[in-house]
Parts: structure tokens; sequence; C-alpha cells
């Protein structure tokens, strides 16, 4: 048996984070797998959920905010990231079972640092801040800099990720995110790419951004893909070139669920899905 600790306060929290061997719970749902697994044996469980400082959606002039221990479910419900983020939303709905989008959170899934974590991909493309709260006070990171590989994040001890914060993309867009698996339904992406395309007023792309689940020891972006789309106007044939290049970029494993070749085939496929059939770029 091991003891779990639910402190309903910060301040109740930071003298629990003194132990270096209790483990941080927020939904639970990967660390349970890895227990099961024998990858992770904590002592005890500091369970986070019943903090309200939190969990929770604020709107601010011009960003959102997302508390860490926010559930999938209750974000895929919510009209704020519906409206403002439509490429994490659309993650989100694919995201594993009803069951463990109900207890599976935001900040559990960008800390368990999965290449293959649904959300991470539209977090990347949206350029979300991470906000580090500690006793001591609070740090800034973006999420490129926070993950540093598979399970492997910039989280020091005593401190927990508080929340998330994403600015609101302006002007016309397009959203989109896709996830290629073995089936349609509970299944880990192959590959999974989200796209942040921004367009002026005359349908020139004016930005894109990238990002690459499952195809890399952490979520993978493609600078030069991105900056060979800036400034064009969307075709067949400017789409073909950028997907060369991100193929050529990614670094994917042979493992039991497909191999390198055919990741990196997917990842030059999913690019190319934007175009023609994102209809709002024809």
């Amino acid at each position: 048996m091991r003891e779990v600790f639910s402190p309903e306060s910060l301040e109740a929290l930071w003298p629990l984070l003194e132990a270096p061997s209790w483990a941080l719970l927020a939904g639970g749902t990967d660390l349970l797998v890895k227990m099961r697994a024998g990858r992770s044996d904590p002592a005890a469980f500091i369970c986070l959920e019943r903090i309200a400082e939190l969990r929770g959606v604020r709107e601010g002039e011009t960003d959102l905010w997302i508390g860490a221990c926010t559930s999938h479910a209750e974000l895929i419900c919510h009209p704020l990231v519906e409206r403002h983020l439509p490429v994490l939303h659309q993650a989100l709905r694919t995201l594993g079972s009803p069951l463990i989008r109900r207890m599976g959170t935001l900040g559990g899934n960008i800390c368990t640092a999965s290449p293959a974590g649904d959300t991470l991909p539209p977090l990347y493309v949206l350029d979300a801040v991470l906000e580090l709260r500690s006793q001591s006070g609070m740090r800034r990171v973006p999420i490129g800099e926070f993950i540093t590989g598979p399970g492997r994040t910039g989280l020091e001890q005593g401190e927990i990720l508080a929340g998330v914060r994403v600015e609101k993309p302006g002007g016309r867009q397009v959203h989109h995110f896709e996830k290629v698996g073995q089936r349609k339904a509970m299944a880990i992406g192959v590959a999974s790419m989200a796209a942040l395309l921004r367009l002026s007023v005359d349908g020139e792309i004016f930005s894109a951004r990238f990002a690459w689940g499952s195809v890399g020891p952490t979520v993978m972006t493609c600078a030069p893909a991105e900056a060979l789309l800036a400034g064009k106007r969307p075709s067949r044939g400017v789409f073909e070139q950028a997907a060369a290049v991100a193929m050529a970029a990614v670094a994917p494993i042979d493992d039991v669920r497909a191999s390198a070749e055919y990741r990196r085939r997917v990842s030059g496929n999913l690019l190319l899905r934007l175009f023609p059939e994102g209809s709002t770029l024809t």
C-alpha cells in the first residue's frame, strides 16, 4: 500500500515536494501504466487534482491560460478552446477513450513527454509557454525547451507544471491535426501532425507552423519547410516541396507499430493532405 496525499492548496503542497521519491499525480493514466510495467515505483503519491489554482481555462486580452490539472474531457467541452485553439481541440478528440479523457490532464500529457503525446504537436505550433511554479516563485519556459527527450523534461525538484499560456491566433487561419494509427480509436499514433497556417486577406500564406509526433525522440518541427511556404500562394507544387523537406528532416525509428521508412513517408503525406483537401486553402 502506498500513501496518497491530496493537498487542496499550493501552500499545503510545497512541504510535500521535499520528498524526492514521491510521484506527482495529475490523472495518472500514464503513471499507472509505467508502474504496471515495472518502470516506476514511487513510495507515495501527491495528487494535484484538488488544487483549484491548477484547473480551468481563463481568457486574457490576447491569450488563454489553461490549468495543468484540467482534464482532456473538460477542455473538449470548453467553448474558448474550441473557438480559439481548434488544432488543440481536434487533437484532444483523438486522445484515448472517453474514460482516459475524463481522467487524463493536459499537464500530465505534457510532463509524460512522450513523442506520441497527442496534445504536444498542437502546443508546439501554438508556441505554448509553460508556467512552472515552486515555493520560491514562477518561471516561464517554451514547451520546446521544456521537453528535452523521451520522458525527460526540465522540471526541477520542488517544481510543478501549473499551467499553459497560449496566444490566441488572430486573422485568417487554418488549424489542422491528424493522427495515423493501426486502428481508428484507442491507438498510439504511428505518426501525427499539427499545422497552423496564417493567411493574408488575399489567400497568401503569411506563416506556417508544423509539428510531428511519433517520428523522433521528441516532437519534431521543421523550420525549412515552414520557411519554404511563407509568402507563397497555396499550390500543390509548393506543398510537395515542403513535404519533401519535412520527410528528410524527421528522425523516426523502427518499432513494433511501424517501420522508420513508413513513418517518414506518412510525415510527408500528412503535410500534403493540407492541400487540396484543406478546403479553406482552395
